[in-house]
């Protein structure tokens, strides 16, 4: 009788079941779901050779691109990124990065994916901010 009880709580055939599926904050599964904007930190070396070409996408910053680059920007200054812009008394990183973005100072290249897998690059000195 003691024979017959397994020792594993018979957890062997669900030791092997592989990755376990992503699941958001709600403890649903998240969806697979692709990035169609990415922010490239400027290198002007690889600019220079390249001709603007006509873009298709519009020339105004979405609220999702703000608040992406506001972010990151952040992150960046509260880790001692150089500060592009001159402070008058600032200490807030995100306040900081907001400076910069109304001064179009953000040393970044927004790049919007299309649907046929091509990009276009915008730098944020050639969009429009919204308020």
């Amino acid at each position: 009788m003691a024979d017959d009880f397994d020792d594993a709580g018979g957890m062997e055939e669900h030791m092997d079941m592989g990755e376990e599926p992503a699941l958001d904050d709600f403890g649903a599964e998240a969806p697979e779901a692709e990035e169609h904007v990415d922010i490239i930190e400027n290198q002007e070396q690889h600019e220079q050779g390249h001709m603007p070409r006509q873009r298709i996408t519009t020339r105004y910053m979405t609220k999702y691109e703000k608040a992406r680059v506001l972010g990151t920007r952040a992150l960046q200054i509260s880790m001692n990124a150089p500060v592009m812009v001159e402070l008058s008394g600032e200490t807030d990183p995100l306040e900081i990065a907001m400076k910069e973005l109304r001064e179009k100072k953000v040393p970044f290249t927004i790049r919007r994916y299309l649907p046929d897998g091509s990009y276009e690059d915008w730098s944020i000195s050639e969009l429009v901010v919204p308020d």
